[in-house]
């Protein structure tokens, strides 16, 4: 028998949960019945669903289906700690022998698990995901950026990411130790997943709108997670600073011996200012750059957990029996 984790982060996804859950459940066991009636193999799912930290009634509905369906597990965190915790929290609480991460949202679409299944089952590929071929609803500004993001990362970084791809990826259990073997508090999945290596095939996909619910994704956020992206994948920015500060040397010195040359006098307030304050901003900027990978080493050296769990199927099921078990009168 073959177990297969499939892991959901959550952050207020009440609306989209059932959705979800009604077609997972109606895909995999179609994947069961099929794969035992072909006699290939027998397959066995858990469903691991990670809420992190939602507003909204997300792990009410998680607990009234870990009580309904025996495969639902879940993780509740104690806060908002981010969807790249909430990715790792159900990697390194999976079981299986196989492991897939999709979205709630059916933006990702379980429909493509048996496709995935089948390219890494026949021992090809490590890894089957999804890249997006199309932008489709997502406004014009936004799908700039990420164009532009990916072609400055793929310049500076010896770690390829391919463009457009998303984090539905279907994974053998060897891939997903790998990946939890990189310890790193700052998290960026997509890098990480190229930089483990192994043979990935990709499946292009159309991009599909939310099924319920709004996205809690902004142009601050995706930009946020892109310079993170940058910062742990590449020290080209701490490369510019030093290529900028040359720059400026040499452009001073040329000035100093043209004034030796030509004697040519260098004055004027404007001009004064106008230096000060560009050379003032390039220090600066060097500073910023700088201080982003030593914030980053911070951060790792104080040695804070990624997430923190509040409750889990397993301990809330103990309380109840503890609280059932407990005798009447006692307070």
């Amino acid at each position: 028998m073959e177990l297969i984790s499939v892991i959901v982060p959550c952050y207020n996804e009440q609306e989209s949960l059932p959705l979800f859950y009604r077609e997972i459940t109606a895909v995999t066991d179609g994947m069961k019945e099929k794969y035992y009636n072909e006699n290939i193999s027998e397959l066995a799912f858990e469903f691991i669903f990670v809420n992190d930290g939602s507003k909204d009634d997300t792990l009410k509905l998680l607990r009234e289906l870990a009580q309904s369906d025996k495969r639902v597990r879940y993780i509740s965190f104690s806060r908002n700690f981010g969807k790249e915790a909430a990715m790792l929290a159900g990697l390194e609480k999976s079981r299986g022998d196989y492991c897939v991460i999709l979205d709630a949202d059916l933006q990702h679409p379980p429909k493509l698990i048996p496709q995935m299944y089948d390219y890494v089952r026949s021992g090809e590929y490590d890894c089957a995901a999804t890249r997006r071929i199309s932008r489709k609803g997502e406004p014009k500004a936004l799908s700039f950026f990420a164009r532009s993001f990916y072609k400055i990362i793929n310049g500076i970084s010896q770690t390829h990411i391919v463009d457009g791809a998303q984090d539905f990826r279907f994974m053998t259990r060897q891939m997903v130790n790998a990946i939890l073997d990189m310890p790193e508090k700052n998290r960026f999945s997509k890098g990480i997943f190229s930089w483990v290596g192994f043979e990935t095939k990709f499946i292009e996909v159309e991009n599909t709108e939310r099924a319920a619910g709004k996205t809690t994704w902004n142009f601050k956020k995706l930009f946020l997670y892109s310079l993170d992206g940058i910062f742990a994948f590449s020290t080209a920015p701490l490369w510019l600073s030093l290529i900028m500060g040359i720059i400026f040397i040499i452009l001073a010195l040329a000035m100093v011996i043209k004034t030796l040359i030509f004697r040519e006098p260098m004055e004027g307030y404007p001009v004064v200012i106008a230096l000060v304050c560009l050379i003032g901003g390039i220090q600066l900027f060097c500073m910023g750059v700088s201080g982003q990978y030593i914030s980053k080493m911070y951060t790792e050296i104080k040695g804070r957990p990624s997430y923190i769990i509040k409750e889990t199927e397993e301990t809330r099921r103990n309380i109840s029996n503890v609280r059932k078990n407990f005798p009447k009168g006692l307070k």
